[in-house]
């Protein structure tokens, strides 16, 4: 159907494409409304001081530089940095492994632990946070009862701001089974061919993961990073619920500062300032990701 040019077209035709038009309307409405509206809007509101009942006074760019003046804004960044920079790849690696050993097919039984290995993404988040918190406390945890019994005492995790962030990596890990199963559906697609001739001309399982697994997986591997990076970023509701950013402001996430602000403080400008902020680190990041991914394929 033609949309461009209505000189030429029947009568039918324009009536098809209003009729479509109109079909379509709510959709536009809605994106204007919901999402262009907020994001346009936003950007105003981060260049005042707006305490939701008052009416917003332009300031300029002073919430940008107030924000890396912020202490606690620093840390946020810091601590969400430390999740993108070190769980992140932590739990790419373990879903990769994890996916590639289910992956075998002459070991049976392979079906039920793919089903193990998705059960907790199934979980609510609360569920999970709940659990964690009783398999991780310190006197007579799952965990720390299970060190002992190496004879390692275990710490205080959620207690000690050393150990709170590595305690929430343990967490990103153990639900990474969607991640795993986009491992396993990438993993059919490479052809048996390849490992075979790698296998023929003396490579052993190392190289061929590393020359032709890690390769052929390079778009899953990206969309991963980027949903697992995405998630990083808005991270709120694990260190909502089991530390409220402590202890010492060892869990102020990026996202749970943002809502501190808007909603505890009512500094709707200055959160709407970390937001835009948020928005640029995020898209820098995922241009580093794609940049990089590609060059790994395409070598």
């Amino acid at each position: 159907m033609k949309l461009t040019n209505f000189t030429g077209e029947s009568r039918s035709e324009r009536r098809e494409f209003g009729t479509a038009m109109i079909f379509i309307a709510p959709w536009i409405l809605g994106l204007l409304a919901f999402t262009l509206y907020p994001i346009c809007i936003s950007f105003y509101y981060s260049l005042t001081e707006y305490k939701v009942l008052s009416t917003p006074r332009f300031l300029g760019l002073e919430n940008y530089i107030n924000l890396f003046k912020d202490k606690v804004f620093q840390t946020s960044l810091y601590n969400t940095g430390y999740i993108i920079l070190v769980g992140v790849p932590i739990t790419l690696l373990v879903a990769l492994v994890t996916a590639i050993l289910l992956d075998v097919k002459q070991v049976k039984g392979m079906s039920f632990f793919r089903v193990v290995f998705f059960i907790p993404t199934l979980m609510p988040l609360i569920i999970n946070c709940i659990l964690w918190l009783w398999l991780l406390q310190p006197n007579y945890g799952l965990v720390n009862t299970i060190l002992g019994f190496f004879g390692v005492k275990g710490p205080s995790w959620f207690g000690a701001p050393a150990w709170a962030k590595p305690a929430l990596i343990l967490m990103m890990v153990w639900g990474c089974g969607g991640a795993i199963i986009i491992f396993l559906a990438g993993l059919q697609d490479i052809p048996e061919s390849l490992f075979e001739s790698a296998s023929l001309d003396g490579a052993n399982f190392l190289q061929r993961a590393i020359h032709i697994t890690i390769p052929m997986l390079a778009p899953v591997i990206l969309y991963n990073a980027v949903t697992l990076v995405i998630a990083a970023f808005q991270w709120f509701a694990e260190p909502f619920v089991m530390t409220e950013g402590g202890p010492d402001n060892a869990t102020m996430f990026y996202s749970l500062y943002l809502y501190q602000n808007a909603f505890l403080y009512f500094k709707m400008g200055y959160a709407s300032a970390m937001a835009w902020i948020l928005l640029l680190i995020a898209l820098g990041i995922i241009f580093l990701l794609f940049k990089g991914l590609n060059k790994i394929s395409n070598d």
